[in-house]
């Protein structure tokens, strides 16, 4: 038999996490689903006709062997009314690895059917027109979301929160060109078509200033989803392990009282309202003959050139010394929170010294230990990061870098059309400028976006989705 068309084929996967639990389900998706489903299942009491969107219990059989798999659930979702508006079928089976892949094997024994792609279901959503490009995106960005105000972004342009802002741009653009068409069409018309100051008004209110405003909830954007690298260093035993252990609540870091006990980098992820948090300790830095701890210290020195930010930890008990200078002088240049620890058994409370020594980076006070300053710490690091623009002051629309680059190009088309407005070009060249602007408006949403482009983005998605 030839092979099946690469679109035309009917794909399968399974949609749930690898390893054991208690739901496993396995998707299909093409105009095989329905067919292949009758021919494995068996219900339970009576033939079933499959009556679309309506769950059926039965069994999964191998209709070569007469062996049964296991006990599933099965639903059949005729379309258009499904997820990638072909007809669908999902098996929702005990969460075996081994009775997954069994289920998922015996469906591609069937011909014209092949495994999913990365992303190949949202991927066929998109392209049969269910969803735009930018609520594709934002299924992988709720998929990944670390935190719950990224997936509060994730759901609102999920819900078309960015295409509605980008379509309705568009429309401003559509009916300025639609003005510069007529004045195309009858060029020696008496009557005034182009107003200049009014078509340039409309372009910079209803068109630039809030592509502008987009642009600028793009690190906003970027910062909820991807979040930021925090690195603690420090010398030894100034309790950067308690520190760590202290913030994520649990006993990650071994804590001694013997200097240099962390030997390599621990790493661990955080929600610091609502900002993903990759969070790293440190072996304590120092000069050494020790060849494990000398190890630990490179690795530290690495994760420091690309950290994000850096708490440089210092020793409330002892005072301020002249190796804490030291690493503050080596990570000047990056964001540096500088934490003074063990104020619980510190001699005095005067912060002075270091407020000197470190003069241009917030000084925070704690007690690693008692958990005395840790809602400080976390402010002050939110405010650093952030400027203190908290989620909901910033919006729910906030493009990614793909949809940046093409605000920004869109932003220059229009700005050239303006210009050509003020310079009386005639309006066959003013109309080449508004439709580059339209083309990279269309891009965003999915319109015009080459085929190397979207594979590139349906590549990051997982395998069932």
């Amino acid at each position: 038999m030839a092979k099946p068309d690469y679109n035309e084929a009917t794909i399968a996967a399974i949609a749930t996490p690898p390893g054991a639990g208690g739901i496993g389900i396995v998707r299909i998706s093409g105009g095989q689903a329905s067919p292949i489903l009758h021919q494995i299942f068996i219900p339970r009491k009576h033939p079933a006709n499959f009556l679309s969107h309506r769950l059926y219990y039965g069994t999964i059989r191998d209709p070569r062997t007469g062996m049964t798999v296991d006990e599933v659930l099965a639903v059949y979702m005729a379309a258009p009314h499904t997820y990638t508006r072909e007809d669908v079928v999902e098996i929702h089976c005990h969460g075996s690895f081994i009775v997954l892949q069994q289920i998922l094997a015996l469906i591609l024994s069937f011909s014209d059917t092949r495994p999913a792609e990365s992303g190949e279901f949202t991927k066929r959503a998109f392209l049969n027109g269910r969803i735009d490009l930018t609520q594709a995106e934002a299924v992988a960005d709720l998929l990944s979301a670390k935190t719950r105000e990224g997936a509060s972004l994730a759901v609102a342009q999920l819900q078309g929160g960015l295409q509605a802002t980008v379509l309705k741009i568009r429309d401003a653009l559509v009916a300025v060109r639609a003005i510069i068409e007529v004045a195309i069409d009858f060029p020696d018309e008496d009557v005034e078509i182009l107003h200049p100051q009014v078509m340039d008004q409309q372009l910079r209110d209803e068109v630039i200033s809030p592509l502008n405003a987009l642009l600028a909830r793009v690190d906003t954007g970027k910062l909820f989803r991807d979040g930021i690298s925090v690195v603690i260093i420090g010398r030894p035993n100034v309790g950067k392990s308690s520190l760590l252990n202290t913030l994520l609540q649990e006993e990650r870091s071994i804590v001694t009282e013997i200097a240099g006990t962390t030997r390599d980098t621990i790493e661990e992820y955080l929600d610091i309202r609502g900002i993903p948090v990759r969070i790293v300790d440190t072996a304590g830095i120092r000069d050494t003959s020790e060849t494990v701890e000398e190890i630990g210290i490179q690795r530290a020195r690495r994760k420091l050139e690309e950290a994000d930010l850096v708490l440089l930890m210092v020793d409330g008990a002892v005072g301020l010394q002249n190796e804490d200078q030291r690493l503050y002088d080596e990570v000047v240049g990056k964001k540096i929170i500088v934490v003074v620890n063990k104020i619980d058994i510190a001699p005095e409370q005067d912060l002075s010294p270091w407020r000197e020594a470190f003069a241009g980076s917030p000084l925070v006070a704690v007690s690693a230990k008692n958990q005395t300053g840790i809602i400080d710490l976390e402010q002050a690091l939110f405010e650093m990061v952030t400027g203190g623009i908290a989620l909901e002051e910033s919006s729910q629309c906030a493009p990614n870098v793909r949809h940046a680059s093409a605000l920004q190009r869109a932003v220059v088309a229009s700005q050239q059309v303006r210009q050509g407005l003020a310079a009386d070009l005639p309006p066959d060249l003013l109309a080449i400028d508004l439709q580059v602007a339209l083309d990279h408006l269309a891009d965003i949403v999915g319109e015009t976006t080459t085929e190397d482009v979207l594979d590139r983005i349906f590549a990051e998605f997982c395998i069932g989705k």
